[in-house]
């Protein structure tokens, strides 16, 4: 099983490389490509985002928080001191994205797809990395500090990510 998803995430790595994104944020959060303040600190907690797409924007300080974001796409974004606490990111992509200070506690990342992304003093307790695809060094990094379990799952988060 673990080999079939190394697989696909190469597989998935080297269409990304040769065939970019270019996802132009459309959404029912309307988050536009941008290079202004326009979002850092807005409250989108609670929200239905789902399959919405936020490319080359930097947001800080934004609220997420249980926030329904399956099959949503971070592409080449930086998401500082955002509060993913308790969002579904299921199915989703997040390709070259920063996620630094950011709580990622009781969120669900199963099945997603979150190559050459970086995770800086982030908060993972009771995150399910069920089935998700992560940069090796990540993994091991977030193992570091993993602990705790999924409260919707039910999944042990240093289990998900294969600690």
């Amino acid at each position: 099983m673990r080999y079939q998803q190394v697989l696909v995430g190469l597989v998935l790595a080297i269409v990304l490389f040769l065939f970019p994104l270019s996802a132009e944020g459309v959404g029912s959060s309307s988050l536009r490509r941008s290079t202004d303040d326009a979002f850092n600190g807005k409250d989108f907690s609670g929200q239905s985002l789902i399959g919405s797409e936020y490319t080359q924007i930097k947001l800080k300080d934004v609220n997420f928080s249980n926030a329904d974001l399956r099959g949503g796409v971070f592409n080449t974004s930086t998401l500082e001191g955002v509060n993913l606490h308790g969002v579904d990111f299921t199915d989703g992509i997040a390709y070259l994205t920063v996620f630094e200070r950011a709580d990622l506690s009781d969120a669900i990342f199963t099945n997603a797809m979150m190559l050459r992304s970086t995770f800086g003093d982030v908060d993972v307790t009771g995150a399910d990395f069920s089935n998700a695809v992560l940069d090796r060094l990540e993994i091991t990094k977030l193992c570091r500090k993993a602990s705790g379990v999924n409260s919707k799952t039910g999944v042990d988060t240093r289990e998900s990510l294969g600690c």
